[in-house]
């Protein structure tokens, strides 16, 4: 009994040692499949990082030029490069020019096949579109990124890794694409335009293609393109030097005049830009009808205009307001159809412009130290006769105080406090509140136009239905307003367009 037990106890000697092993080899795959699994998350994370940041990079390129190709913008191409794409001169798609951005150093020369980062994607776009020879043309026309100049090239870090960024235009040949009028073919050689579609007509503004090639330290590359176009703002028509838009029933729109200062007029008569006499007049004053409760004015062309201060002695005021008028000024006139024309009569198609012109402002200035901030767009010459901007007051504008001159369009949708001795050259839209208050001394001066309406109740709130609500004009607020008036100028309403930048009609990543 005692030999069987000892014998079965032998039996048994190793079997821990093998559990051991086992045990062993089980952990030691756990720990390698850990450690090849924890690699392959890293290779991922790092690949992800790679391809966000090079895509990241080749965004910022694009992102920049379309921001700079916009006039107003502090960085344009206008201000910073006048001669890189001079205004108003279509781009020839055979001729491209490029934004470079070399880092450290390095050369980047696109348009040089044998460079570091050639252009070899507009050599597919345009081979046999554009002439024989070196595509595209070398040496091609460059201007440096804005992280090339001062301030930013001082940072202590560097910029986005892209390399260059190619503008060029477009045909239905590169395009491979029929655009209006359609003809069932793409093999249109000139330029194409979008005013809402693409079309070979000169209407619109021209479609310019955006390139931008980003390359990381560690040789990752990325190649995004846009389709851009400019696109205006859809603004209410100006077709009178000072505009009271009202419609409906009662007393719509109000305007009291100076009372005593020979010096102040309304004046219709077009000018240029430099004050010169231009052909052509427009109303003085321009209204919508002649229903509202008041005075006669103008000889009865337009009746119950709630006006004081023109109907009145002495008689220099009334021949202040000049303009289309046949008889005896003051220059009152009905001009509701071209506003009716354009769809921007009521309250909500007048909120519509406004609210387009707010999101693509150039400025917009704080409810606080308005006069400074408004200072200090003109004397750092981000504001000027040459680079009008769109100027946006979300509220009431208080301009006491302000001795300076204004250039670009003014929008104000609450009340317009205005110091006479300030002026402003281009468009002044009071649009919301609807309401105008001058008064002190000054010998300001307004070139351009100025258009009241009330769109909103004192709450903020949209009016609703189709007629306007009463807005009026006070230049005789506790007592006569000093200046010179109003001057209608048909360039400075052309110089103030204000524009929603260049908008992405199309993209895509370019395979490599």
């Amino acid at each position: 009994m005692e030999r069987r037990r000892i014998r079965g106890r032998k039996s048994e000697e190793g079997i821990a040692l093998l559990i051991s092993i086992f045990v062993l080899l089980l952990i030691s795959v756990v720990a390698i499949s850990l450690v090849v699994s924890s690699g392959t998350e890293s290779a991922l994370a790092g690949n992800y990082r790679s391809a966000t940041g090079v895509y990241d990079a080749a965004m910022a390129g694009l992102e920049e030029v379309r921001a700079r190709l916009r006039p107003n913008s502090p960085i344009s191409f206008k201000n910073t490069d006048p001669l890189f794409l001079p205004a108003g001169t279509p781009l020839d798609p055979c001729s491209p020019v490029y934004v470079i951005n070399p880092l450290g150093g390095e050369t980047v020369a696109p348009w040089d096949p044998a460079s570091t980062y050639p252009d070899t994607e507009f050599n597919q776009e345009f081979t046999g579109i554009c002439p024989a020879g070196s595509l595209p043309p070398n040496p091609s026309p460059r201007a440096f990124s804005i992280w090339n100049t001062n301030p930013l090239n001082g940072l202590p870090f560097p910029g986005p890794s892209y390399k260059w960024v190619r503008i060029n235009g477009v045909t239905e040949q590169s395009l491979k694409l029929d655009v209006v009028p359609y003809d069932g073919t793409w093999n249109d050689a000139t330029p194409i335009y979008y005013d809402g579609t693409l079309n070979n007509n000169s209407s619109g503004s021209q479609v310019l293609e955006v390139t931008a090639l980003a390359v990381l330290p560690n040789g990752s590359q990325k190649l995004v393109q846009y389709l851009v176009s400019s696109v205006p703002i859809s603004l209410p028509p100006f077709p009178a030097a000072m505009t009271l838009a009202g419609s409906g029933q009662g007393n719509t729109v109000g305007y009291s005049a100076p009372a005593s200062n020979a010096g102040f007029s309304i004046k219709g008569n077009d000018q240029d830009c430099n004050g010169g006499t231009l052909p052509g007049a427009f109303p003085a004053i321009g209204v919508f009808d002649s229903m509202d409760v008041g005075t006669v004015v103008d000889g009865g062309d337009v009746n119950g205009v709630h006006f004081t201060g023109i109907p009145t002695p002495p008689s220099s005021i009334r021949l202040s307001y000049t303009g289309t008028v046949t008889g005896t000024p003051p220059d009152v006139e009905r001009v509701d159809s071209s506003f009716t024309a354009s769809s921007m009569s009521t309250p909500s198609e007048l909120d519509a412009a406004v609210q387009s012109i707010i999101q693509n402002a150039d400025a917009t200035v704080p409810s606080t130290g308005q006069t400074s901030f408004l200072t200090n767009l003109v004397s750092s010459g981000a504001m000027s006769s040459s680079s009008p901007l769109t100027v946006v007051v979300n509220g009431d504008l208080d301009l006491t105080g302000w001795h300076n001159t204004g250039y670009g369009l003014l929008l104000v949708t609450g009340t317009l406090t205005y110091d006479p001795d300030a002026s402003w050259n281009g468009i002044v839209m009071v649009v919301g509140q609807g309401t105008v208050i001058g008064w002190r001394g000054g010998s300001g001066i307004f070139n351009g136009t100025m258009l009241v309406a009330r769109t909103r109740d004192t709450s903020g709130n949209l009016i609703s239905g189709s007629y306007l609500s009463y807005s009026y004009v006070d230049f005789n607020h506790g007592g006569s307003m000093g200046g010179q008036g109003i001057r209608y100028s048909s360039c400075w309403i052309q110089r103030s367009q204000p524009s929603a930048g260049y908008r992405v009609l199309s993209f895509h990543e370019i395979s490599q």
